[in-house]
């Protein structure tokens, strides 16, 4: 009895990483180009200490590496707003000042001229933080060049490129999600990655949503819901068995 409670409680404890990975995708089905990461897997691992050599048991491992799916495009007509092609991958600030990477498009300026996106993180061009003229009108080209233009200005004038946002093909590069939410490449925090074999591209005046899908999220909250459950069940009839047991060995 001991050992199928043991085994009971084990199946609890290692469903905890995909129970979080659930809520997590389940809290970001409306976030503007979330990715979800891969799912957890299981791995046979020795059990040490006193006992036979033969006892192995599951353990749940993860390494939270982002699934570029994209997500639902949505039309919005805004003129910074952008939507990145396939696995492109705009480059940011991170809060700690290092180089990170998002799908995130909902672009902005704010009161310092500086171009960020919607959950504040500035955005990098080829020559770093891009910074914005007051007043100026913007337009982004599908390869990512920024054009101002002075509303003010009578007549015919040429727009002004402004920058180059830096987009990168992440098709060949494994990208992992940091504590804040950005990408970085697999290992190496603050690095360039290099480009895959399909030219970076964006989608003007348009939004990427979330490619979570919430019936899929739910039927897999239900599931695990379920498991657990079946766990507790399990424990309590094991606890049940052996006071019966216990009961049978007393003297009359």
């Amino acid at each position: 009895m001991d050992r199928l409670a043991f085994n009971a409680v084990a199946a609890i404890n290692e469903q905890r990483l995909s129970r979080q990975m659930t809520t997590h995708d389940l809290a970001n089905v409306t976030t503007v180009g979330f990715k979800r990461s891969y799912e957890v897997a299981m791995r046979a691992i020795k059990v040490e200490g006193a006992g036979l050599e033969t006892r192995f048991q599951p353990q749940a491992m993860s390494i939270d590496l982002i699934q570029l799916k994209p997500g639902e495009v949505m039309a919005t007509g805004r003129n910074l707003d952008i939507s990145l092609n396939e696995t492109t991958v705009l480059g940011v600030n991170s809060p700690d000042g290092k180089l990170a990477f998002t799908r995130r498009g909902d672009l902005r300026i704010n009161s310092a001229g500086v171009l960020e996106n919607g959950a504040g993180h500035p955005v990098r061009g080829q020559g770093g933080v891009i910074t914005v003229p007051p007043g100026f009108d913007l337009t982004i080209n599908p390869d990512g060049a920024i054009y101002a233009s002075n509303p003010a200005q009578t007549g015919a004038a040429p727009a002004v490129l402004v920058d180059r946002l830096l987009i990168r093909d992440a098709s060949r590069t494994p990208l992992e999600r940091r504590e804040d939410g950005l990408f970085q490449s697999q290992g190496a925090p603050g690095k360039d990655i290099t480009d895959g074999p399909r030219r970076p591209s964006l989608t003007a005046k348009t939004l990427e949503g979330s490619n979570v899908n919430p019936m899929e999220i739910l039927v897999k909250l239900m599931d695990q819901s379920r498991s657990f459950e079946q766990q507790i069940r399990t424990i309590k009839e094991s606890k049940t068995g052996d006071e019966s047991g216990a009961s049978m060995m007393k003297l009359g």
